[in-house]
């Protein structure tokens, strides 16, 4: 599981560009009070994970509490098929 919360840490860092590094987020940090992550980010974010994970994310069950946090999406993303066997 760290290894998936370490993989969307290096995502997220690359889309807010903000000198944010991977090692300084937070895995229980809400991403939009802590980060600022807004609603263009997140969409680089969910085509970042989805790219690369080689996923295609079901946006009818992702809701925003999903996205409160690295523990709280990557929870998610983990029982998504094949995520877990990487």
């Amino acid at each position: 599981m760290e290894e998936i919360y370490a993989t969307i840490k290096n995502v997220l860092a690359g889309v807010l560009m903000n000198g944010t590094e991977a090692a300084d987020i937070a895995t229980d940090a809400d991403l939009v009070e802590e980060y600022g992550l807004d609603s263009l980010q997140a969409i680089s974010f969910l085509l970042g994970v989805e790219d690369v994970f080689d996923i295609e994310l079901d946006y009818d069950s992702l809701s925003l509490d999903l996205l409160r946090s690295v523990r709280t999406f990557g929870s998610w993303v983990a029982t998504l098929d094949g995520v877990a066997s990487r």
